[in-house]
């Protein structure tokens, strides 16, 4: 089994890795589809309209997550990984005044989102909560063209054909790549390292390689904790209403000054650590929310625990180098290949425990990597943040990343912390594998109720506007 650890960390916008990321991507290769699939291509006929339908949870909390946006930008020819956040709703005003769309290399193509977005909650498709339907008509209203796809969480996108695939194997279908250490789950990475004598991180970069060289490979880890970076700078600089209706302000930057104003003047706070890792998580989620920059760790809901957690040791601790930042990285996407291949990190499938329950994981393996953890120390500091983040429902309020999704973050880093911290004061030895925790997550999220499954349909986002 093969996950790259730039399939984990993507570089894209806010507020949804599967609700904003994937559409947006869905869209794109629609249009590829469009110009080079392999369709019947009837002779004469020419694509003029097209059409887009969003089911399931998309079609809930799409408006909430801006799914709505992304299709629209998709349609336009842009992908999250390089549209400039400063033109999107620029963008998006023109699709709607021209009442069509001009992606680079075709023709233009009437798209009036009033019409041709359609928000189907009523018919979900098979498979996954996310699905979308793409659609192109000729001059005549004929049909020419139909793709389903379907966006399972972290910015993956699959068609309906690669979805009925993974779903027959019972696993997500990974890359098949010829790596020397090709552990598929916790247990085949530990008894890896211990034949080969290397680190978690060693293995994955020794996997890494057989893709780029090293010099590609240390370049790309370096431009992804730079997004990391850059967003939580951001967030921390910035202040103000977040946008949505439901008034939430940010918080990041406030806070930032007060533990800036007692560093200085050499208060004493026992909770210092837990503050400065809230709120470069907040950071983050807040940059997220308001539609940002950032990168899925694994997910855009779950992005501020894994940043906030390296800032913390890159702040905390003395000795540290771009070594560790790249070890750290490279050892919480192994185990956040490992769940993902094995369970799930999409909230639409298994509630937020495969989101922030996920990133707290990874970012407790890369923390106890970085603090000189052996491997049997490391899986051990991913199984218990997971493990206590099983059962936990994905219930936004309003459809929003906002609450409880920020705060959330926050205690997901605080979390890791602690995993990380505990799994170093023992020898690696625990009660419950990773592996089980895992399956666990995945039987639960398979039990948990569609209400629970962001949909906000259950939970805080119900009861909160109640009362």
């Amino acid at each position: 089994m093969f996950l790259s650890v730039f399939d984990l960390f993507k570089i894209g916008i806010g507020p949804s890795s599967s609700h904003t990321m994937g559409p947006m991507t869905a869209a794109h290769m629609f249009l590829e589809e469009i110009r080079n699939g392999d369709w019947p291509r009837p002779a004469h006929a020419k694509i003029v309209r097209l059409k887009a339908t969003l089911h399931g949870s998309l079609a809930y909390t799409g408006i909430g997550h801006a799914t709505d946006r992304a299709v629209i930008l998709g349609l336009c020819g842009y992908l999250p990984d390089t549209i400039d956040p400063d033109v999107m709703d620029e963008a998006v005003e023109r699709v709607k005044a021209a009442k069509s769309v001009q992606p680079e290399g075709h023709p233009a193509y009437r798209f009036d989102p009033r019409v041709d977005l359609v928000l189907d909650r009523k018919t979900p498709l098979p498979g996954h909560a996310n699905g979308m339907a793409f659609e192109a008509y000729d001059a005549a209203d004929r049909l020419l063209l139909r793709r389903t796809y379907f966006s399972i969480g972290g910015g993956f996108v699959v068609s309906g054909d690669e979805l009925n695939r993974k779903i027959a194997h019972g696993k997500a279908q990974t890359e098949k790549v010829d790596v020397p250490y090709p552990f598929s789950n916790a247990a085949e990475m530990l008894d890896m390292a211990h034949k080969s004598g290397l680190s978690i991180a060693d293995m994955k970069r020794a996997n890494e390689e057989c893709l780029m060289t090293r010099e590609k490979l240390d370049e790309g880890l370096d431009r992804i904790w730079g997004a990391m970076r850059s967003c939580i700078e951001r967030g921390l600089n910035r202040d103000g209403i977040m946008p949505g209706g439901l008034k939430v302000r940010r918080r990041a930057r406030q806070l930032y000054d007060k533990l800036q104003e007692d560093w200085r003047n050499n208060r004493i706070n026992p909770l210092l650590a837990n503050d400065w890792l809230s709120v470069y998580a907040m950071a983050v989620n807040e940059e997220n929310a308001s539609g940002g920059r950032v990168v899925t760790a694994p997910t855009n809901g779950a992005a501020g625990v894994v940043p906030a957690v390296l800032r913390y040791y890159l702040h905390f601790y003395d000795e540290t180098d771009q070594k560790g930042i790249r070890d750290f990285l490279l050892t919480s996407a192994a185990i956040g290949g490992v769940i993902k291949h094995n369970a799930s990190i999409s909230g639409a499938e298994v509630g937020c425990q495969g989101e922030v329950g996920s990133a707290s994981a990874m970012a407790a393996a890369g923390l106890a990597c970085v603090l000189g953890g052996t491997p049997e120390q490391i899986e051990n500091a991913a199984e218990i943040a997971l493990e206590h983040h099983l059962g936990m429902t994905c219930d936004p309020v309003a459809g929003l990343v906002q609450v409880p999704c920020i705060e959330r973050n926050a205690l997901g880093a605080v979390k890791a912390v602690t995993a990380a911290s505990l799994a170093m004061k023992g020898d690696g030895k625990h009660f419950v594998p990773l592996d089980a925790c895992i399956e666990t997550m995945r039987q639960t999220g398979l039990d948990m109720s569609e209400r629970y499954k962001e949909t906000s349909q259950g939970g805080l986002a119900v009861n909160v506007v109640a009362c």
